[in-house]
């Protein structure tokens, strides 16, 4: 480290010990209550004159800008997330990574870099975690070490502390966008090809359901809700989740979240107990964030039961190894049902398989679009009907490849079109250009 980066990191730990300092000086001064009913303008105008006052108390010369950043932080440590709130406005920011108070990254891109954001210390960073978990009604303490929770704008958390977290606590924020990215935008920023998106609305508009396979930050949900954009505005559609983050559009959607155990350790509700009470909530859809375990034997039963055009994802690499994962969650349900009777299920409940991947140069993906056509024997029958085909990287690590259709015709082109949806039969031929 030279000279110069010596003086900006003590200058960064000076700041930030400051600001903590400005911080409770403050709680020491103001109704909390009271800033309920003011709003930011008018609560930064008040915390202005007190840092000012402070400042002088503790004989800092700052120059104007310079207390004006301090007073901005400050009122981020009152209101917000403290040394968070600047990367959660960085719009180019899609993941914030926080292992230990002073050792953040954040991801731009698809790409990881350090961040020099830090925290004053391991207090100062797990008072602001339960901070966030407190929020929505969830705690997190040596006897509940860890936690799934979401901020205000629906982006996902997870919070470990010690004793799990062995050097420090750690924190996971992915951040969704303000406004949800909708099937067109996948398409401009080349995530989805025109032609297969055309085909993506037909099978929404078609009640076709949709299992939406792929691994972690792939960009499962992101895909779910575009679909979801297509979905009858006259619809009833109930979303069952772990931590609510669906940004559906539609007017009639009532939302079920879960909720852990409490301090004794009873009054948990599984995403299996919401599934089974939305059926008795008439929906016309179910939507499930995504499937981990019994659950899967419930939605199964829903979509087999008239809840035609429901959707939910899973974690898995491949589309046979979504049936696969869905199969085994089946046996956790603790029903006594056979290996075959289980993929008879799946195979008459789900129509479409998505693969989303996310790409060795950080892009995501759709990989590829498949149909489930039954059984042959003891086999589920899954016909894929567009692909995308990696052929190399280039010299700037970009993924270079072309999405193509396989050359068969899916048999979900004859159910669309009794809904009034047509589909060309060029967009399947061996030889169409989709992007």
């Amino acid at each position: 480290m030279n000279v110069g980066d010596a003086g900006a990191f003590a200058k960064r730990d000076h700041h930030t010990e400051l600001k903590v300092e400005l911080h409770q000086a403050l709680l020491d001064q103001i109704n909390l209550a009271a800033l309920e009913a003011m709003s930011r303008a008018q609560i930064a105008d008040e915390i202005g004159d007190i840092v000012a006052e402070e400042l002088e108390k503790r004989s800092h010369a700052l120059n104007l800008n310079e207390r004006k950043q301090l007073a901005e932080d400050v009122l981020d440590e009152l209101l917000g997330l403290g040394p968070l709130e600047p990367l959660l406005k960085d719009t180019t920011i899609t993941d914030i990574l926080v292992n230990g108070y002073d050792n953040i990254y954040v991801e731009r891109y698809g790409t990881l870099e350090a961040s020099p954001v830090k925290f004053k210390d391991e207090k100062h960073l797990f008072r602001i975690i339960q901070k966030i978990v407190s929020n929505v009604g969830r705690r997190i303490d040596e006897s509940a070490p860890l936690v799934d929770a979401r901020l205000a704008d629906g982006s996902r958390v997870n919070a470990v502390v010690p004793p799990l977290a062995l050097d420090g606590s750690l924190l996971s924020i992915r951040k969704f966008a303000k406004v949800p990215i909708s099937l067109e935008r996948l398409v401009e920023i080349g995530s989805v090809p025109e032609s297969v998106a055309m085909c993506l609305r037909a099978v929404v508009k078609a009640r076709r359901n949709v299992l939406i396979s792929g691994g972690t930050g792939s960009g499962k949900t992101t895909m779910l809700n575009a679909m979801s954009a297509f979905i009858d505005h006259h619809e009833r559609i109930v979303t069952i989740e772990d931590s609510a983050e669906l940004q559906l559009q539609q007017d009639h959607v009532a939302r079920l979240e879960t909720r852990p155990p409490n301090i004794e350790g009873r009054g948990e509700i599984t995403q299996r107990d919401l599934v089974k009470n939305a059926l008795r909530m008439r929906p016309d859809r179910i939507i499930v964030g995504e499937v981990r375990a019994g659950e899967a034997f419930d939605m199964l039963q829903a979509m087999n039961t008239g809840h035609d055009g429901s959707m939910t994802t899973i974690h898995a690499n491949t589309p046979r190894d979504s049936l696969s994962r869905l199969e085994q969650m089946i046996g956790m349900s603790g029903i006594d049902i056979s290996p075959r009777a289980a993929r008879n299920q799946i195979a008459s409940a789900i129509n479409v398989v998505i693969q989303v991947s996310r790409l060795s140069d950080g892009r995501r993906r759709l990989t590829s679009l498949s149909e489930i056509t039954g059984m042959e024997g003891e086999v589920i029958t899954l016909q894929e009907i567009f692909r995308f085909r990696q052929k190399g990287i280039d010299a700037d690590g970009v993924v270079q490849g072309k999405f193509e259709a396989t050359g068969i015709r899916p048999r979900f082109v004859d159910e669309v079109a009794t809904y009034g949806v047509e589909l060309s039969p060029e967009l399947f031929r061996p030889d169409a250009r989709l992007d």
